[in-house]
C-alpha cells in the first residue's frame, strides 16, 4: 500500500483480500513481455476505480497520488473486455449468498431505469426515452431477493422496456440455470413473458393496486428500487458518462462489488449526508 493519505473509498486490507486473488491471477496471465511488472500496485489501480465510482469524476480529474488515468483506463478497458469485473462480482455475490443460501437464486426481479447521457457520449448509442422524457441510455437490472445483481444491461433509452426485459432473461439464463422466476412491473409486455418461456424462466407480471395512490412498495419487487438507490450513492452512475455501453455495465458491477466487499467485512459505505 501507498504511503499517500487514505480516500474513503480505498479498500481496506480485509476488502482488498477478498478480490487480491482474481487480480493476481489476471496478472500472472498477462505479463508484460519485456517482464516488466508495472510502475503501479494493482490494488491502487482498483482504489481509482472506486474514486471515480464514488465522485464521478473526469478521467483527467483523477487525484495526483492516484495511479495516471492512462493506466487506470488500460486496467479498467482490459477487464471490461475480458469479463474480469464481473469475475469479480460474481465470486463476491457468490459469498454473500453463501450465508444460508445457495450460490445462485431461484427469483429474479426486472428493472429499467433511464439515465440522462453526459455531453459527449456518442449519439447513435443513446435514444430519448418517450414516456420518461428522458434523453440518454436505459439501464437494466436483474437482482435477487437480497439486491444483489444478477445481470445489467445497458440500451438507448428509446429502447423498449421489452428489448431489455428479453436481454436481461438471456443473461440469467446463460450465467445461471437456477433461476425459474422473475418478477417485473407493468412496463414488461407480453413479449417478455413469452421469451422467459423460451429461456425457461416464469414472468410474472406484478400489477399495482389501481386504489393505491402515490408511491406504494410492491413486496419482493421493491428491493429492485433500492438498488437503484443504493447505486445513486456512486455518482457515476447517476447519470451515463460513458462512451461504450459495456463500460457503463463495468461501472455497475464496480459500485455493486464495493458494495458486496463491505457487506462481507462489515464495513458501513459513507453517504453524502452532510457533504
Amino acid at each position: 500500500m501507498s504511503d499517500r493519505q487514505p480516500y474513503k473509498s480505498d479498500l481496506s486490507d480485509e476488502r482488498w483480500t477478498l478480490i487480491e486473488p482474481v487480480i493476481a491471477s489476471w496478472k500472472a496471465r498477462h505479463p508484460s513481455v519485456s517482464g516488466h511488472q508495472g510502475a503501479y500496485e494493482m490494488r491502487e489501480i482498483v482504489n481509482a476505480l472506486l474514486y471515480q465510482s464514488r465522485t464521478g469524476c473526469q478521467w483527467d480529474y483523477l487525484p495526483h497520488d492516484l495511479p495516471p488515468a492512462g493506466a487506470v483506463k488500460y486496467y479498467f478497458y482490459k477487464w471490461r473486455d475480458d469479463g474480469t469485473d464481473q469475475t469479480i462480482h460474481d465470486l463476491l455475490r457468490w459469498q454473500v449468498r453463501d450465508r444460508g443460501r445457495k450460490a445462485d437464486p431461484s427469483l429474479v426481479v426486472l428493472d429499467t431505469q433511464s439515465l440522462h447521457a453526459a455531453a459527449g457520449v456518442p449519439a447513435d448509442t443513446t435514444g430519448r426515452d418517450a414516456a420518461k422524457k428522458v434523453p440518454g441510455r436505459k439501464r437494466g437490472l436483474a437482482v435477487d431477493v437480497l439486491g444483489l445483481v444478477i445481470a445489467v444491461v445497458v440500451l438507448a433509452a428509446s429502447a423498449h422496456d421489452n428489448a431489455a426485459g428479453i436481454a436481461l432473461l438471456d443473461k440469467v439464463a446463460a450465467d445461471t440455470d437456477t433461476v425459474q422466476k422473475a418478477l417485473v412491473d407493468q412496463g414488461f409486455k407480453t413479449a417478455v413473458i413469452d421469451h422467459g418461456q423460451k429461456v425457461g424462466i416464469d414472468v410474472e407480471v406484478v400489477e399495482r393496486n389501481p386504489a393505491a395512490s402515490g408511491f406504494v412498495p410492491q413486496p419482493k419487487r421493491w428491493v429492485v428500487e433500492q438498488v437503484n438507490g443504493i447505486m445513486m450513492l456512486h455518482r457515476r452512475l447517476v447519470r451515463d458518462y460513458e462512451h461504450r455501453p459495456a463500460s457503463a455495465e463495468s461501472r455497475v458491477y464496480w459500485a455493486i462489488s464495493d458494495r458486496m466487499a463491505r457487506m462481507l467485512t462489515s464495513t458501513s459505505t459513507p453517504t453524502w449526508r452532510g457533504a
